[in-house]
C-alpha cells in the first residue's frame, strides 16, 4: 500500500512527492502526459531550452522559496523585459517612462503623470465596470488602444467591454525608465530549463507517464492511503455542479537557420488583426550562443475538455460554480486537492510551490 498516490506531475505535485518521500513516505506519481513537469516542461530542440507550454520566468520576493529552488539548480540572472509591438512600432513592458516617450516624446515625469491626468479625467469618479473603462481610468485611451484592448480581447476571446475590471486592475505603471517587468528580489531561469528542477524533485520516485487516472479510478483509488490529486476540480466530481471555463492556448513552434530572430525573449503583439499574441525566442532566456533559433507563437484559443485548461475564468458565474466543489473537497478525508487547476485559480510558480509546502506543512504536522 502507497502512502500517496499524486495524480499530476507539475510543480505542486512534484514538490509533495519529494517532501514525502524525503519523510520516508512510499509515493507513486502518474501523469497522462507522455512527459513530467506540467505546464513548466521544457525540452531540448537545436541545444535550445524550449518553454513547450509557453515561457515561464521564476521570480520571488520569499528568501524561503527561494532557498527551496536554488537546492535543486543554479538560477541565471535573466531578467523579463518584453517588447509591445503594434502596426510594427515597439514599445517597452511594463508601462514605464521608456513607453510614454515612445508614446508621446515626454521625457519628464511630472509631464506623462499630467498627460494621463488629462486623458484619465472623465474616469476620476467612476467606478470601472469592465476592462476597457479600468485600463481607461489606469492609463488613458492612447496606451489602452495601442497596447491593451487587441491584446485582451485575443487573450480572453470577446470585447473588452465585456471583460470584468479585475484583470487589469493591477496593471503596473511606473515613472522610471525601468523595463524590469517584475519587482520581486529574485529572478532568473534555472540553468538547463525547468525540467532539471523536476528531475531533482522526483529523483528515486517512481513516475508512470501517460497514465490516466479516470481511465481507472477505482483501481488507483485503491492504491494509495491518500490522494494528492491536481487536476481539474470539476472532472474529479464527474462535473457535478457543471462545467468550469478556461481560455486554451495553441503553439507554433519552429526552428530557423538564423542565429537571431527577433533580439529578444518575448514580444507581444497588441493588434487584433494579429492572430497571435506573442513570439518567444527561447534562446534568449539562457543566453545561448547557437548557430540556429527555435521561436513560438503564441494563440489564444477557445478551450474545450480536449484541450489543456490554462487561464481560469474567474468571473462570478464560474466562481459560484467552484465554490460547491470546493465545499465538498473540503470534506474529502484521503484525497489533498492542490495546483491551479484543482483550486481553480491563476498560480506564478513560486505561488504554487508556496502552496505546496504549505499543504506538506499542514500535512505532516497534523
Amino acid at each position: 500500500m502507497l502512502d500517496y498516490l499524486i495524480v499530476g506531475s507539475g510543480l505542486f505535485g512534484s514538490v509533495f512527492a519529494h517532501e514525502a518521500n524525503k519523510r520516508g513516505k512510499k509515493v507513486l506519481v502518474i501523469d497522462k502526459r507522455n512527459h513530467y513537469g506540467g505546464n513548466i516542461y521544457t525540452e531540448k530542440r537545436e541545444d535550445i531550452n524550449v518553454h513547450v507550454y509557453g515561457p515561464h520566468i521564476f521570480h520571488t520576493n520569499d528568501d524561503r522559496i527561494w532557498n527551496y529552488v536554488n537546492q535543486f539548480v543554479r538560477f541565471n540572472n535573466f531578467v523579463y523585459s518584453p517588447l509591445a509591438c503594434y502596426k510594427d512600432k515597439l514599445y517597452n513592458l511594463p508601462f514605464n517612462m521608456n513607453t510614454f516617450y515612445q508614446m508621446w516624446g515626454i521625457k519628464e515625469p511630472q509631464l506623462v503623470k499630467k498627460k494621463i491626468e488629462e486623458q484619465t479625467r472623465q474616469y476620476k469618479n467612476i467606478e470601472p465596470a469592465n476592462l476597457e473603462e479600468q485600463a481607461i481610468k489606469l492609463v488613458g485611451p492612447d496606451i489602452y488602444e495601442f497596447l491593451i484592448k487587441g491584446y485582451s480581447e485575443k487573450q480572453w476571446g470577446c470585447n473588452a467591454k465585456e471583460l470584468p475590471a479585475f484583470i487589469i486592475r493591477r496593471l503596473p505603471v511606473r515613472f522610471t525608465y525601468d523595463n524590469n517587468y517584475f519587482n520581486d528580489k529574485y529572478q532568473g531561469i534555472p540553468i538547463g530549463g525547468y525540467t532539471a528542477i523536476i528531475d531533482k524533485l522526483l529523483a528515486g520516485i517512481e513516475v508512470k507517464t501517460n497514465t490516466n487516472f479516470f481511465a481507472d479510478r477505482e483501481h488507483f483509488n485503491s492504491l494509495a492511503r491518500k490522494v494528492v490529486y491536481t487536476g481539474a476540480i470539476d472532472e474529479f466530481y464527474n462535473y457535478e455542479f457543471g462545467d468550469l471555463e478556461y481560455r486554451s492556448l495553441r503553439f507554433e513552434h519552429e526552428v530557423m537557420d538564423t542565429d537571431n530572430f527577433q533580439g529578444i525573449a518575448v514580444m507581444n503583439f497588441t493588434e487584433e488583426k494579429v492572430p497571435y499574441t506573442r513570439i518567444i525566442e527561447h534562446k534568449h532566456f539562457e543566453f545561448n550562443q547557437s548557430a540556429t533559433t527555435v521561436v513560438t507563437k503564441e494563440y489564444p484559443q477557445k478551450w474545450n475538455k480536449t484541450l489543456e485548461p490554462f487561464y481560469p475564468i474567474n468571473d462570478d458565474k464560474n466562481m459560484a460554480i467552484y465554490k460547491q466543489y470546493r465545499a465538498k473537497a473540503d470534506g474529502e478525508s484521503n484525497v489533498i486537492f492542490g495546483g491551479r487547476l484543482a483550486e481553480y485559480r491563476y498560480y506564478d510558480m513560486h505561488q504554487i510551490i508556496g502552496s505546496a509546502l504549505k499543504t506538506v506543512s499542514d500535512e505532516f504536522t497534523s
